[in-house]
């Protein structure tokens, strides 16, 4: 007989309709019911990190019946697919966005569009410069200063020295955190350094391309020994905002956002108007011109 309770859990693991979900009896794989999935999806309907209630079956898979509202959501356009939403992970404590240092080099205006996505949602981050020991850590730190500037906490790791490890640990301690990032900047070498014995295979950045390989295949919840748990997802190629329109934007650049006000106009886009309090800052230094160029490219609606 069919068991008719229903029992909370989160999902830990995603891949094509079926969901690893952890409760309080154990791991179920599980799949939607119908109606979760019925008629035109503009957003993954289940992903990594949402929480739901499952009903057993007999042979013990599970039926999920009920997702719960998300918090907060790290997500993107879908590749390829202009009107739907790509879920990476639901309801993530913290994130945190590993860019390398070099091999390959950091592609700051994909970071610039994470940021964005975590500004509207609320998501505490953290920005994580890996393989620092590739480069002069001097030369890093004046790359990635502008974050800390900006009131992001950037951490330096080598995940081959095991520097900034211990830290990177304590940060990620009983928090549901999702590591997002470019193919290749270290994720999964990250995670091993982290954690021995994860099993997370790597790859070598190509040596034809001087660009990632991907490694994770699904978006998966790890639990850590410290307690929570940390969401290792594919490589990014491209990241497209979702559900941002370009005269919200300038509230998701800190730098900005304060000079708004300052404008001539009310409804400046910060592009070309004269009087313009954001251009000025540019002009004086007090905005990095690379920051501005990747607001500019976004609001424009221009691939990253």
């Amino acid at each position: 007989m069919t068991d008719t309770a229903l029992y909370s859990g989160m999902i830990v693991r995603a891949q094509s309709g079926f969901f690893g979900v952890e409760t309080g009896e154990g791991l179920v794989v599980a799949q939607l019911r119908g109606r979760h999935t019925r008629g035109r999806q503009e957003t993954d309907a289940a992903a990594v990190g949402d929480l739901v209630k499952v009903r057993l079956l007999e042979d013990g898979t599970g039926v999920i019946e009920e997702i719960e509202p998300r918090s907060r959501v790290l997500s993107r356009r879908a590749p390829g697919r202009r009107e739907v939403e790509q879920v990476i992970v639901a309801n993530p404590d913290q994130a945190v966005f590993v860019f390398a240092c070099a091999d390959p080099a950091p592609n700051f205006r994909m970071l610039d569009r994470l940021l964005v996505v975590a500004e509207r949602e609320g998501i505490p981050t953290l920005i994580c410069a890996n393989k620092i020991d590739l480069v002069v850590p001097r030369s890093a730190k004046r790359e990635f200063g502008e974050y800390d500037r900006l009131g992001y906490r950037v951490i330096y790791t080598s995940a081959l020295k095991g520097k900034g490890v211990r830290t990177l640990i304590k940060l990620l301690k009983n928090k549901l955190s999702v590591l997002a990032g470019p193919s290749g900047a270290g994720k999964s070498s990250l995670l091993n350094a982290i954690q021995p014995g994860l099993g997370l295979r790597t790859k070598e950045v190509s040596r034809g391309t001087r660009k990632g390989q991907h490694v994770t295949v699904v978006p998966e919840l790890l639990p850590l020994d410290v307690g929570g748990f940390v969401a290792d997802t594919p490589g990014l190629k491209a990241f497209a905002l979702w559900d941002i329109e370009p005269d919200e934007l300038d509230a998701y650049f800190p730098e900005m956002r304060t000079l708004v006000s300052e404008c001539e106009f009310s409804d400046c886009t910060h592009l070309h108007e004269p009087g313009c309090a954001v251009i000025a800052a540019v002009e004086r230094g007090q905005i990095s011109p690379e920051r501005y160029d990747s607001y500019h490219r976004m609001r424009l609606g221009e691939a990253d």
